[in-house]
C-alpha cells in the first residue's frame, strides 16, 4: 500500500551509479568549529569501540599535536608507518596510501583531511589520498575544522581576519556517508587552552588573544552547526529522491507565497515572511504572469519587498490556463513545504465550471500545507 505517496522508478544509469557507490569504502568525517575541540580524541575513542567488536581498524595517520590525552588514546591501535618523501634535501613524513591499500583493513583513520602533501607525493592533497583509498573499498574516518571548507573561506576571513590556505572542496562533504560534529562551547574550549591542553604554555596567550577570541569561536561554532544541519537536510532529500519519493521531507521548511495583482499581494508576502522567520525557513515568492496582465511597477515593488525579506522571487509566464499545475511544479522543484495564498478570485460558478485552483493544488500536493489568507 502506497498511502498516496508517489515513487518513481530508478533509471538504469541511477542503478549503476548506486552499485558503484556500494563498491566504494564509506567515508566518515568528524567536524569541529576549531582546533582543540576533540575531533581526533573522539575518533580514536570510537575506533577502540569498533575494534572491540572485531572490526579491523588501523591508524593511517594521526596528528596528536603533542596533546597528552590524544596520545594516550592511541593505545594498542595498529599504526601504518608513514611514507618518507625527499624534496630538496629535506624529508617529509606523509600518509602511505599504497601501504594502506596493501594492508587492506576494514577501516583506516586518516587525520587532518585538509592537509597539503609534500612536493613529490602522488597526490597534492590528503583528501585525494582519501578518495583513492575509498576507491579501493576501504572505509575511512577523518577529521577537519569548519574553516577549511572551501565555501566558507570568505566568511571565515571576514569573521576572524585569518586567511585559511588549506581547504577542502564542499564536494568531499557531500561524498561523506556520515558526518559527526564534535561540539564544545567557546567557554569550554578557551578553558582547555588556558589549562595547556591544546597548546604549549608559551602559545596560550597568543591563541586566546587571536584566533580563539570568544567572538570568533561563537561565529565558527554557529557556522559548523549550520553547515552540518544543512548537510543533513540535503542528505535526507537526496535519499528520498533516490527512493523515488517526490514529496518534501518537511525537515527544513520552505515557504512559497503565490501573488497576483489583487490588493492583498503585499499582505501575503509579509505573512509569508513572518511564517518563514518564525520557522527559520527559506522564503519564495511566485508570480505567474497572465497574458494581458502586466504591471511592471507592481512587480518591481514585489521584487523589492522580496529582496528586503531575503526571499527568492520567481516569475513565470503562464504556460496554459492551468495555473495550479505550474504552482505544483514550482513546489516540487524547490521542495516547498508550505504554500501561502489569497482566497480565490473565482466566483462559485467559475470554480464549478473551471475548477478551484486551491483544491487542485491540494489534491496534487498531499504533503504540502496550504494557508489561505483572507482579503480582510
Amino acid at each position: 500500500m502506497d498511502n498516496g505517496r508517489k515513487y518513481k522508478r530508478m533509471s538504469p544509469e541511477e542503478i549503476l551509479k548506486k552499485i558503484e557507490k556500494m563498491k566504494k569504502g564509506r567515508l566518515k568525517i568528524y567536524i569541529g568549529a576549531a582546533p582543540g575541540v576533540g575531533k581526533t580524541f573522539h575518533m580514536l575513542r570510537d575506533a577502540h569501540d569498533l575494534k572491540a567488536k572485531g572490526v579491523d581498524i588501523v591508524i593511517g595517520l594521526v596528528e596528536t599535536h603533542g596533546r597528552a590525552d590524544t596520545e594516550a588514546e592511541i593505545k594498542d591501535l595498529e599504526i601504518i608507518p608513514k611514507k618518507t618523501i625527499h624534496y630538496k634535501g629535506r624529508e617529509f613524513q606523509e600518509l602511505d596510501v599504497e601501504a594502506i591499500i596493501k594492508r587492506n583493513p576494514d577501516v583506516v583513520i586518516i587525520d587532518e583531511l585538509p592537509h597539503t602533501n609534500a612536493p613529490g607525493s602522488k597526490n597534492k592533497k590528503r583528501y585525494q589520498d582519501v578518495q583513492e583509498i575509498l576507491q579501493a573499498g576501504i572505509h575511512v574516518w577523518t577529521a577537519m575544522n569548519i574553516q577549511h571548507l572551501e565555501s566558507v573561506r570568505d566568511i571565515v576571513q571576514q569573521v576572524t581576519g585569518i586567511q585559511v590556505n588549506e581547504r577542502v572542496p564542499d564536494s568531499i562533504l557531500k561524498e561523506a556517508d556520515e558526518i559527526e560534529i564534535i561540539d564544545v562551547s567557546p567557554e569550554t574550549l578557551r578553558e582547555r587552552i588556558k589549562e595547556g591542553k591544546v597548546y604549549s604554555k608559551e602559545k596560550i596567550q597568543q591563541a586566546l588573544n587571536n584566533f580563539f577570541r570568544k567572538g570568533n569561536l561563537v561565529a565558527l561554532r554557529e557556522l559548523a552547526l549550520r553547515e552540518v544541519a544543512d548537510d543533513i537536510d540535503l542528505r535526507l532529500e537526496k535519499e528520498r529522491t533516490e527512493l523515488g519519493i517526490e514529496e518534501p521531507s518537511g525537515i527544513h521548511e520552505k515557504i512559497l507565497v503565490c501573488v497576483n495583482y489583487r490588493p492583498n499581494a503585499e499582505k501575503l508576502i509579509r505573512r509569508g515572511w513572518r511564517i518563514a522567520d518564525r520557522l527559520n525557513a527559506d522564503l519564495y515568492i511566485l508570480h505567474i504572469k497572465q497574458s494581458g496582465h502586466q504591471d511592471e511597477k507592481v512587480i518591481h515593488e514585489w521584487k523589492n519587498l522580496a529582496e528586503q525579506f531575503g526571499a527568492t522571487f520567481i516569475i513565470q509566464e503562464a504556460k496554459s490556463r492551468k495555473v495550479a499545475q505550474q504552482i505544483v511544479e514550482v513546489c516540487r522543484q524547490y521542495k516547498i513545504t508550505q504554500i501561502v495564498m489569497g482566497m480565490s478570485a473565482r466566483t462559485r460558478w467559475e470554480e464549478i465550471w473551471k475548477g478551484s485552483i486551491i483544491n487542485a493544488i491540494m489534491r496534487k500536493l498531499k504533503y504540502v500545507d496550504v494557508l489561505i489568507v483572507s482579503d480582510r
